[in-house]
């Protein structure tokens, strides 16, 4: 048996070496994975072993062959140490390369005739290695943080990830979308924790040993990349929808503010339900926090995980909650992504870009439309922004699954399904996603049968626009020009497309008058016109008018077309560009002036961008327009804009303003507060530095950013240990290039100084996010940096230079081993 084992291994691996050698993986046909056999339930026995961060498990499969008749099963079982394969107590035949598992079966089974194996293993998670988009990577499945428990800040805790194919790292099981399965699991666990899994909490029983057993029955069926596990010190705080449980998992500093942070669940799950029709199909619904978590949130059936991020304290929510999107986001893959699922990953937008948009019904419905909107332009820039964003959204070719968790699938997939319900309208829209969930329910689905959905409700063809948005790349490029006739009193809009040709229904609305008239046309060609008659030569016209088009436009407009805009345009996204485009013209007084009257905007994200945007150093800055941000400083009824204002006057450096700042530093908001501390600095700057260091360390750590700047900016090197736990966060994860650039100036600030507790904190956390984020190669960039911090090190001769070095060497050697 052992050389059988050997053989097939050196097999496998040879035929793997092979096909990299000589085949491009772009060039690899990703297809749906063959469905030879069929995963009907599994049943789970657990415990940990916290030491060797390992899980002692058995497992029962109940399978039977899809049609053709079968006495093999393979099943996927990644790094583990299988005991035993057993059908009705006898042992089986089997073959395991570390990646699959081969069991010769002592029959030939037929169709819809089942069976049940028991296979007792080991999965070491630890050993998981798995190729990545671009290198070998871990997507090892089970975590386990602070195992040993002796980080004395983190808690120790347990938790899965299995999307895309990782829930095979602690089960064997057929890791394939295709699959559905119905799942029991029995985790055993020390006393002291809780456990969260997929469906019902059955029952509970105290071992002898100072364990637990919890029993966790989930008897519908969903995906196994959807099965979950969480284990640490929780508390639990409960809501309710209708009669579905709704639980939410925190650490006990944050249980106070749980329902702040998560409370708007059983809102967005009536909403969800009723828009589309289709009730919550779930018996539960669960949101747990953990720690380390290497993702935003991922969606596990009626066990979602956020990451730690989703932790807010009220000074901060107050600003708004930074998790919202996220939770409705995976409440709605509930519906889209776990009630059905995409039968590959080919087909991932059926899973993310309808959960994508799901955030933009919730905006719509909740803040009202220029909310929404403004979130739909943020993602669709945020696509244009990103490296695939030439990509096909259904990608039957691609390197790693894994690439296809991008903007594309997300943004793009969003701005599409947006498109979609516009072409159609409304009532055909969700009548359409009703019959798709209905006639697709607990099973597996690929884009065509969401396109026959909408073509049996809508009576349209839809191949056209399947066809070019789902099946094609790319969006349109956009050329307007006009030409009057001002005999005829007639204007002939051009658009003319470049690159790629687009079919796609155009809105345009035309001022006149401050009176607007929305003319709706239809683009079928790459050089379109179209005429339209007015009374008096319109002010502005707007291409786009209802912000529905994914596309890039070029056109040229005047100072004053561009006013008018800022004006009498109905969508975010044209107002912010009118702002951006007057923004550097304000040497013109109308340009400056409109500017200025957009303070008083009805939405707060126009006001916020025209206090950033207005200029009041130019020879039109009147008092009238400073006395209206010093009262929208003090004011305005969002936390954000009062923050931009304060942070507007700051900039002017005048102590008449600082009885504003002592105001405001009577403020919840941390926003308001970080931004008065630097408005502060400017004029005040040894009072600004005293209030800085006194801050509790918690509010510290939330308004590092601006306590950084006032830290740098004053060469305050007593602080650079606290400034070195946020460099990273502030190079990497902000789309802000103004703090990309303040933290970047405090790496190079740390790492050329001689404070060894500031060079420990920068190692350690390259380390960390090193091993954290090695899927996306932060580990080269990680090692890069420490590099360049032994460059600094040896350039400035600092007097602790060989020990720092000492300390950034261990740290490369634990990221390159």
């Amino acid at each position: 048996m052992e050389l059988r084992k050997r053989i097939f291994f050196i097999g496998v691996l040879f035929i793997s070496i092979a096909a990299a050698q000589t085949k491009d993986p772009l060039k690899i046909y990703r297809k749906e994975k063959d469905k030879t056999t069929v995963l009907e339930h599994t049943k789970l026995n657990v415990s940990f072993n916290f030491k060797e961060k390992q899980l002692n498990g058995e497992a029962w499969l109940t399978l039977k062959p899809y049609f053709y008749n079968s006495n093999k099963v393979v099943l996927d079982a990644k790094a583990m140490v299988i005991h035993s394969v057993q059908l009705r107590n006898s042992e089986l035949p089997y073959n395991y390369d570390g990646l699959k598992l081969l069991i010769d079966l002592p029959k030939t089974y037929k169709k819809d005739e089942t069976y049940t194996l028991y296979i007792k293993y080991t999965a070491r998670p630890e050993k998981v290695r798995q190729t990545g988009s671009s290198a070998i990577t871990q997507a090892k499945g089970l975590y386990f943080i602070n195992a040993d428990g002796l980080d004395k800040n983190k808690p120790t805790q347990v938790w899965t990830q299995g999307e895309t194919e990782a829930s095979s790292c602690w089960f064997p099981t057929i890791d394939s979308p295709n699959q559905k399965t119905s799942q029991e699991i029995y985790m055993t666990v020390p006393s002291k924790f809780k456990t969260l899994s997929n469906g019902k909490l059955e029952s509970q029983t105290t071992n002898s040993d100072g364990t637990r057993t919890d029993y966790w029955n989930f008897k519908k069926k969903h995906a196994p990349y959807l099965f979950f596990m969480g284990v640490g010190e929780f508390e639990i705080i409960k809501d309710v929808y209708k009669n579905i449980p709704i639980e939410y998992y925190v650490e006990k500093k944050y249980a106070a503010y749980a329902k702040d942070i998560f409370g708007l669940t059983p809102e967005m799950m009536q909403f969800f339900s009723e828009k589309l029709g289709v009730e919550y199909p779930w018996n539960k619904y669960s949101q747990f926090v953990g720690r380390d978590y290497i993702s935003g949130a991922m969606e596990n059936t009626t066990a979602v995980i956020h990451g730690e991020q989703a932790y807010q304290m009220p000074g901060q929510l107050i600003d708004g909650n930074v998790q919202e999107n996220t939770i409705a986001h995976e409440l709605f893959h509930h519906w889209f992504g776990n009630l059905v699922t995409a039968e590959s990953w080919s087909n991932l937008t059926l899973n993310e870009s309808f959960a994508n948009y799901s955030e933009y019904l919730w905006r719509e419905f909740k803040y009202g439309k220029d909310d929404a909107d403004a979130h739909l332009l943020e993602n669709t820039e945020a696509y244009k922004q990103g490296e695939n964003f030439d990509s096909h959204l259904v990608r039957y070719y691609y390197k790693d699954k894994e690439d296809l968790f991008d903007a594309v699938s997300y943004n793009k997939g969003g701005a599409i399904v947006h498109m979609l319900r516009n072409y159609v309208g409304d009532a055909a829209f969700f009548a359409s996603l009703k019959l798709y969930l209905t006639e697709n329910k607990y099973k597996a689905a690929e884009v065509h049968q969401l396109r026959l959905a909408f073509e049996k409700v809508t009576g349209k063809d839809l191949n056209w626009f399947f066809n070019q948005w789902y099946f094609g790349k790319g969006h349109p490029t956009v050329q307007i020009s006009y030409d009057y006739n001002t005999l005829e009193k007639k204007v002939t809009v051009n658009v003319f497309q470049r690159g790629d040709f687009f079919r796609f229904p155009l809105a345009i609305d035309i001022v006149e008058e401050g009176k607007t008239s929305r003319k709706n046309v239809f683009i079928d060609g790459v050089d379109n016109s179209f005429v339209f008659s007015y009374n008096t030569a319109p002010e502005v016209i707007l291409i786009n008018s209802d912000a529905v088009l994914l596309a890039d436009f070029d056109e040229t407009k005047t100072i004053q077309q561009y006013i008018s805009q800022l004006k009498y345009a109905a969508t975010y996204g044209s107002k912010k560009q009118a702002i951006e485009e007057l923004a550097k013209q304000q040497d013109d007084k109308k340009a400056f002036n409109a500017i200025a009257n957009a303070m008083s905007d009805s939405f707060y994200k126009v006001r916020k961008l025209a206090i950033e945007n207005i200029n009041l150093g130019n020879k039109f800055s009147k008092r009238a327009v400073i006395d209206k941000i010093k009262k929208i400083a003090l004011g305005d009824d969002k936390t954000l804009v009062r923050a931009a204002a304060i942070e507007v006057l700051g900039k002017l450096i005048d102590p008449q303003y600082l009885p504003i700042f002592h105001e405001s530093l009577k403020s919840k908001s941390y926003s308001v507060l970080g931004k008065t501390l630097v408005a502060i600095y400017y004029v005040d700057t040894a009072a600004a530095i005293k209030l800085s260091k006194e801050l509790p360390n918690e509010v510290r750590k939330i308004i590092a950013t601006p306590l950084t700047r006032i830290f740098i900016e004053a060469n305050d090197d007593s602080e650079l240990e606290f400034i070195a736990k946020n460099v990273l966060s502030g190079m990497f994860l902000t789309n802000d290039n103004r703090t990309k650039n303040l933290y970047n100036l405090a790496f190079e600030k740390i790492a050329k100084s001689n404070n060894t507790k500031a060079i420990q904190n920068v190692v350690t956390d390259l380390v960390a996010k090193g091993k954290q984020f090695k899927k996306f190669n932060f580990d080269k960039t990680a090692v890069n940096l420490l590099t360049r911090m032994v460059e600094l090190q040896k350039i400035n001769q600092v007097a602790n230079r060989n020990k720092h070095i000492a300390i950034i060497r261990t740290g490369m050697t634990q990221l390159i081993n």
